[in-house]
């Protein structure tokens, strides 16, 4: 088939235009197969991307279908991704359902308004916490109506920020309650800004300056201290900013009225202020003040004790010694000085001989270094070499130091000794004693006895050192008795004395006839002692002295009425005899001759002297019976020696005596019977007159000796010796000293009369004599 040029130009131009167009589309193959390619390639570093991202997208669209990659539902805890939204809750996998229901509102009102939300969301069975973002998608991008949402992983995060919440919530608890505390505390406390103004103060503050608001102070810039020392609180405080170096105090000021002592800190806080607070020390330094006298007060009276008493410290040095304690250990005061230490100190009492003598001294003295370390007191017993004997008390002290304390028992233990061979000496003389004793307990228990007690009650040793009751022993030994019912009075003596803590006594007659004294006596420990004494000799003694007491009552009465009776009798005769002897010599009979005149006159003279002596016969034995009466009366002593001097002058000129009365001392009044009196007075006088040799010398003095009446009658006669003087008192015969026998004169009744008759008046009359010197007879008055 022929075709034309044109035919051909047509089939030509077709064919190079599919040709063309096959290479173009080969082109164009080729390029997008490269394109898609690099798409699917850009596709996969973009899902590594998505994948490896913070945040994975999630598309919700308006039929809830949902697209996205499977990292979701890795995240949400699924196998796989749901198609649908609902199913995004999976019994404990996936959201919640609740959770799944709030986001599910969201997304319908996101849907509706177009507007974002933000929401946080926990995966169920998972510790992932997830943020989940969404908004409206891009219409040209996603169908209209879907919402895209960005899931954050912020598990991390939330719990950073819960910590966070927890680490603000907890400063802000510990700042209310350091606010609280600083509120709360009882000692001012502020704060200052950089410029050193006052930030904050606290209500101890405004208490203590006496403002009435803690904003008050501030605004008003109160200071709690005043000007000391030319600083004031903020120059203190700008030089405690500067240095920044907390600055510290000691200040007085006044607190609520009070001057009181503070404490003043401050502390600068870099870039802050400076904070302080201040102390009331004010007690503290009393108190230390206080302790220290006591200290002083404590040494000193250590000093003042008779125990040796060391101290220490917690480095176990020397830190005190008493003077008793220097002495004791024979210390020299240089080693002292230099806070000696315990080991040290041993090693010098060692070298002074001082300590015991050990084996092993250095163990010795380590065992002694752990003192320190006791937990209780420790006491020991030194032995010295010299004999003494020392008691150690070792106290440790709150401050882990040591108070040592050093008794010298030398004397206890010497005393204890002592007192040990007293025991035995007690026990033994106890045992040989006449007396029969024994001690009962405040029960009523036999507790001690000696061998006589035994003896006497002739009980068994072995029954009484069972020590029984006394109902028991008394029933035992009543068979004893003369009279067994008489036990019941020793019974009363025993339960008197440990009971009724009473001295009873008593007799009590023996079987044989032995008579015994017994009696219960109180001890101070409330027992009794019970003691008997075998009276038997002195009983039937006793008796005969009764009889012959008797006997002599009946004499002596006998003797009286004689005395009466023959003064009586006497009396008549010589009033006879006196009165024809005056007759004679007044010449009634006739003249008499002078020789007849002198033997009137002997006869007057004898009948005068036995007249007297007849007197003071009955006035002795009246004095001695004690019935003779006295008058008293308010008395002229001086006078009464006067009249008692010229009574005797008639007897002391016919001796050519001289009598001298002294009553220049002013004996002054006293309350006698004046004739009784002056009979005792002139008694002795008389007595010194009668024995004075012719020439001799008799002073009568009277004055007042120690606030008493003193009368002296001296002479320079031959004296006495101790025999005589006693037997002038007596009214005996005297003796010629030098021939032994006796003379003719007696020594008379006057000195024993004289001698009642001053007793009997409250007084004393002493004689004094020696042979050869004279007598002096002394009567003493109250």
């Amino acid at each position: 088939m022929l075709v034309s040029n044109g035919g051909l130009f047509v089939i030509a131009l077709v064919l190079a235009l599919w040709t063309g167009a096959a290479i173009w589309a080969l082109i164009t193959g080729l390029q997008m197969r490269r394109a898609a390619g690099t798409a699917r390639r850009q596709l996969r570093r973009l899902t590594r991307l998505i994948d490896s991202g913070p945040a994975i997208p999630l598309i919700v669209r308006s039929d809830s279908r949902i697209e996205g990659p499977e990292r979701v539902a890795r995240w949400l805890g699924l196998e796989k991704l749901p198609p649908y939204l609902a199913e995004l809750s999976q019994e404990a996998r996936g959201l919640q359902r609740e959770t799944l229901d709030q986001l599910g509102q969201k997304i319908t009102t996101a849907q509706k308004s177009g507007a974002p939300f933000a929401m946080a969301v926990a995966a169920a069975g998972s510790n992932r916490r997830l943020r989940i973002e969404g908004r409206l998608a891009d219409p040209q991008t996603i169908a209209p109506g879907a919402v895209l949402l960005w899931f954050y992983d912020a598990t991390e995060s939330e719990t950073r920020m819960a910590a966070l919440v927890e680490a603000e919530a907890e400063a802000k608890r510990a700042f209310d309650a350091l606010s609280g505390l600083i509120e709360a505390a009882p000692i001012p406390m502020w704060f200052r800004r950089e410029d050193l103004s006052l930030l904050l103060v606290n209500s101890a503050y405004v208490e203590a300056v006496g403002g009435t608001s803690a904003a008050d102070v501030v605004e008003a810039g109160q200071e709690l201290v005043e000007t000391v020392d030319g600083l004031t609180p903020l120059a203190v405080a700008a030089r405690a900013f500067e240095s920044n170096t907390p600055s510290r105090r000691t200040v007085t000021t006044t607190i609520a009225g009070t001057r009181r002592a503070m404490e003043v800190v401050d502390l600068p806080i870099k870039g802050r202020g400076i904070a302080g607070y201040a102390i009331d020390v004010h007690d503290l330094i009393l108190a230390r003040q206080a302790t220290e006298r006591f200290r002083d007060a404590q040494r000193d009276m250590l000093d003042n004790l008779s125990a040796g008493v060391a101290q220490f410290d917690a480095q176990r040095r020397l830190i005190f010694v008493n003077q008793p304690f220097v002495r004791m250990f024979q210390l020299k005061p240089q080693w002292l000085q230099d806070g000696l230490e315990f080991e040290r100190l041993i090693d010098r009492m060692r070298e002074a001989g001082r300590v015991p003598q050990v084996r092993d001294f250095p163990a010795w003295r380590d065992e002694k270094r752990e003192w320190f370390q006791s937990a209780a007191p420790v006491e020991d017993s030194w032995l010295i070499a010299d004999g003494t004997h020392l008691r150690a008390i070792a106290q440790p002290t709150p401050d882990n130091g040591l108070l040592l304390i050093f008794e010298d028992r030398t004397e206890q233990v010497q005393l204890a000794s002592a007192r040990d061979t007293l025991l035995r000496v007690r026990t033994a003389t106890f045992n040989n004693l006449y007396e029969a004793l024994a001690v009962f307990t405040s029960d009523g228990r036999l507790h001690l006895w000696n061998t006589r007690f035994g003896a006497v009650w002739e009980v068994d040793e072995a029954e009484l050192a069972k020590h029984p009751r006394a109902d028991e022993l008394l029933k035992a030994i009543a068979p004893q008795l003369k009279r067994p019912a008489q036990i019941s009075a020793l019974r009363e003596v025993i339960r008197s004395a440990t009971l009724d803590r009473t001295q009873r006594a008593g007799q009590l007659v023996m079987k044989d006839g032995r008579v015994f004294d017994f009696v219960g006596i109180p001890l101070p420990d409330s027992s009794a002692l019970f003691t008997m004494i075998d009276v038997s000799d002195a009983k039937r003694m006793e008796d005969a002295l009764r009889e012959r007491n008797e006997a002599l009552v009946e004499a002596d009465a006998i003797k009286t009425k004689f005395l009466a009776n023959m003064s009586y009798e006497f009396r008549t005769p010589l009033t006879s005899i006196g009165g024809f002897a005056e007759l004679l010599a007044s010449g009634v009979a006739g003249p008499l001759s002078e020789q007849g005149q002198d033997y009137a006159k002997a006869i007057i003279d004898s009948v005068e002297r036995l007249s007297a002596q007849i007197n003071m016969v009955l006035d002795l034995s009246q004095s001695q019976a004690g019935t003779l009466p006295l008058k008293r009366e308010p008395t002229d002593i001086g006078a009464l020696l006067v009249d008692v001097a010229k009574g005797v002058a008639g007897l002391a000129g016919g001796r050519n005596i001289a009598l001298e009365v002294d009553v220049n001392g002013g004996p002054g009044m006293a309350e006698v019977d004046r004739q009784r009196f002056a009979q005792a007075i002139t008694a002795v006088v008389d007595n010194a007159l009668r024995y004075t040799q012719e020439g001799g010398r008799v002073l009568l003095l009277g004055d007042r000796f120690r606030n008493k009446l003193r009368i002296v009658v001296s002479d320079n006669g031959p004296g006495l010796d101790a025999r005589a003087q006693a037997r002038a008192l007596d009214g005996v015969l005297q003796a010629d000293e030098a021939g032994g026998k006796p003379v003719t004169k007696r020594s008379g009744l006057g000195l024993p009369l004289a001698k009642n008759l001053i007793e009997a008046h409250g007084g004393r009359m002493e004689l004094v004599s020696e042979p050869g010197a004279g007598t002096i007879v002394t009567i003493l008055m109250p």
